[in-house]
């Protein structure tokens, strides 16, 4: 059975706590500190909190009556016909007043669940949609009519209420599948709070001014349009507006006739709310105040247009100083990193709800989402709008009728299979339906120096087996918090440490002393490649991360050969823990290691604390040939273009013999999907942006140091520039023959 990990349903507060504030109905709709919760029940009451991503959301209290249609499902109730008769609000002022009274019940009911949600039975189960689902649900025209109910669009819906609900929190960045209908569910919310808004607007932006324009006029409007007339507006301009959507009072009006002929005016009332769209551009928006932002096929922007500069723009114009007043609702698949592809990714990892500043905000002011492409796959979707994620054991029946006889997860996999000839292919059909982050964000094999083909057969290879994988994460530290006795690795998931292999209690903290220097005991089973950094802190906390990889060579010893088992990529708060991390880890497998010299004070570390002979010199020059640093502290240097070459030779040769498929059936062992996402993304001309992939090659060339040892037998040539020589002698010369 397929285990869905997109929410969990979670116990954050004890039952009696709840019980007693549902009581009193002291829930208040918002973000709740002191229990860490995003409340979008209106009702003060609670039920069931989720967990989805990272953000705890409580939802409303089940009632006491759930809506069931005869059909146990979700079903589209028709508006009365003699209510459709009725286009707008002055049509219901000539109404009757005796045959209003009959409708008053039934416009209030529906306001009220625009407002609080609605609960209704879903295949006997009671189930949640918000205010906002339901307004797509029930009165939202799109394309194929009226929207289908999918659970998919549920979650995505209860989170977004959550980030509308949550004040620390500028709206949402969506990673989503092709087809996933988010350009209608975000049109629909753009009508729905804009027809209940005063002095507000509403925006659009799209990967291009057309696409905004299409958004606006095929999906904006005709919803607005379409809605009842208790929900529509007063509207100025054309019914169908191809550049601003107006709910205000039209000038017409007020004509000078009605004024000069003494006729009373009647007074009304508008919004004074507009939506309108933009062309793409760095600055669109600048300057203006708005309500919603909608984004969408953000992740398609192309140079000049860029995401984030963009971002960092309107993101003021959501906001009155520190207090946010407006949202944004994001949402694209991802292009090829470079066709816009990488300022997207970088906005939705800078959106992680679990990592957060002082103030409670995520770096961007987003909170990222991902649905998983087997959640909102046309064709596997039954009735009750739930994914057919495995193959069922019985005919499952979709919303048109039709049987579902096969599981959406193996059908994906049959597709990827067939494209497996073809990485580009193979790569955009991930990025177009994603059943991971790293598939959203597939690059395009062309883009890399390595072998692309090989680096994604291994990812995937490693996605398959997830935990099973056997990664274990955690710190080293000194037993008894001695320094420079022994080392031992203790689990921990927030650890800096991830690691495949722990070697033997006999082979730990293996130490050779010669000539009262310490040696690593065990430099014949690997070895460590390592980039530091050296400066502690940096203005905003930025800066490359510290990285270290332990990899090991062929041996006798009980150790898998030629396996990366060791990545760390963090940046700890200061420098010298990190300097602690490292020289634990060595002490620990007892390897060397071979480090770039060009950022000594890790160098200076280790000799300092005697443990010079951890750190490896330079492989290509012998012992005479060194400079006094190089013989003092060991390293190497990264300034040279042969080095720079020689690295990356390295991680392409371990690539080519120990990634991917290395035989028919088999696999590498190389399982940090961090490590191999950078070397897909590897540029050689900007080094300083890839600290794994600089601490993994470094590590490849320790383990194959005999590769670059200079050959001291080879005698120097002398210079011959084969000049021919000539006999003047005589009238006539003569070349002299040797």
């Amino acid at each position: 059975m397929h285990e869905q990990s997109l929410y969990q349903i979670i116990e954050p507060v004890k039952k009696t706590t709840i019980s007693r504030l549902n009581k009193g109905k002291k829930w208040k709709y918002g973000y709740n500190k002191e229990h860490d919760l995003v409340i979008i029940s209106k009702t003060g009451q609670i039920g069931e909190i989720y967990n989805i991503q990272g953000l705890k959301i409580a939802l409303p209290k089940k009632p006491k009556n759930v809506f069931k249609h005869s059909k146990n499902r979700w079903i589209k109730i028709d508006q009365p016909k003699e209510l459709s008769k009725l286009k707008n609000i002055f049509d219901w002022r000539h109404y009757p007043d005796e045959a209003k009274d009959q409708w008053y019940d039934y416009i209030d009911q529906e306001f009220e669940r625009r407002d609080n949600g609605f609960w209704f039975t879903n295949n006997n189960k009671p189930t949640y949609i918000t205010g906002t689902h339901y307004m797509y649900l029930q009165w939202s025209k799109i394309d194929v009519g009226a929207p289908d109910f999918r659970e998919a669009n549920r979650l995505f819906y209860i989170f977004w209420e959550a980030c509308k609900a949550d004040k620390r929190c500028y709206g949402m960045c969506y990673l989503k599948n092709r087809r996933s209908g988010f350009s209608f569910m975000s049109s629909a919310e753009t009508v729905n709070l804009a027809t209940i808004s005063s002095d507000s607007r509403y925006g659009i932006l799209s990967k291009t001014g057309a696409d905004a324009k299409k958004m606006f006029t095929d999906k904006v409007v005709p919803i607005s349009i379409n809605y009842p007339f208790f929900f529509k507006p007063i509207q100025d301009g054309m019914d169908r507006p191809k550049t601003e959507l107006a709910y205000r009072v039209p000038a017409s009006k007020f004509t000078r006739k009605k004024i000069t002929s003494g006729e009373k005016l009647e007074e009304l009332e508008g919004l004074d709310t507009t939506i309108d769209w933009k062309n793409t551009g760095d600055n669109s928006y600048d300057g203006e105040k708005l309500s919603l932002l909608v984004h969408d096929e953000s992740g398609k922007w192309e140079r000049p247009d860029n995401i984030l500069n963009n971002w960092r723009v309107t993101k003021t114009c959501l906001r009155l100083g520190s207090r946010i007043i407006g949202k944004c609702m994001m949402g694209s698949t991802s292009n090829a990193l470079d066709k816009g592809g990488d300022n997207f990714k970088k906005l939705y990892y800078d959106s992680d709800v679990t990592k957060r500043n002082r103030n409670g905000q995520t770096k961007s002011g987003l909170y990222s989402l991902f649905i998983p492409m087997e959640w909102n796959y046309e064709g596997f979707i039954d009735r009750f709008g739930l994914p057919v994620f495995t193959d069922p054991d019985y005919d499952v029946v979709g919303p048109d009728g039709e049987l579902i006889d096969v599981g959406v997860i193996d059908h994906w996999q049959n597709e990827a299979d067939g494209l497996k000839s073809d990485q580009d292919a193979l790569n955009e059909f991930y990025r177009q339906f994603p059943r991971t982050e790293e598939h959203a964000f597939r690059d395009e094999t062309k883009n890399s120096i390595f072998n692309l083909v090989k680096i994604y057969e291994q990812i995937d290879y490693n996605e398959e087996l997830g935990r099973t994988l056997g990664i274990s994460t955690g710190n080293f530290q000194w037993v008894n918090g001695v320094k420079d006795t022994q080392v031992i690795f203790y689990p921990d998931p927030k650890g800096r440490f991830n690691v495949t292999w722990v070697p033997s209690t006999n082979l730990q903290n293996r130490i050779i002393i010669k000539n009262g220097i310490k040696y690593p005991g065990n430099e014949h089973m690997g070895a460590f490649g390592c980039d530091s950094y050296d400066i502690s802190g940096t203005v905003g906390g930025q800066g490359s991360k510290g990285a270290l990889h332990g990899l090991t060579k062929f041996s006798m010893e009980d150790a898998p050969a030629n396996s990366f088992f060791l990545e760390y990529i963090a940046r700890p708060q200061t420098a010298d823990i990190f300097f602690e991390d490292v020289l634990m880890a060595l002490v620990f497998y007892g390897m060397p290691m071979l480090a770039e010299n060009n950022k000594p004070r890790l160098l200076y570390y280790l000799r300092r604390r005697g443990y010079r002979g951890y750190s490896m010199n330079r492989p290509d020059k012998v012992w005479n040939k060194l400079s006094v640093t190089e013989k003092e502290i060991g390293g190497i240097p990264n300034s040279s273009e042969d080095i720079k070459q020689a690295h990356a030779a390295a991680i392409e040769m371990y690539i080519q013999n120990h990634v991917g498929i290395v035989k028919e059936g088999e696999y590498g062992s190389m399982y940090f999907n961090k490590t191999l996402n950078e070397w897909s993304r590897f540029d050689i001309n900007k080094r300083t942006k890839f600290d794994a992939t600089i601490s993994s090659g470094l590590a490849v060339m320790a383990c194959n140091r005999h590769l670059y040892k200079p050959n001291p037998n080879i005698k120097k040539q002398e210079l011959n520039l084969n000049i021919a020589r000539y006999s003047n002698s005589g009238t006539v010369s003569k070349i002299i023959k040797k």
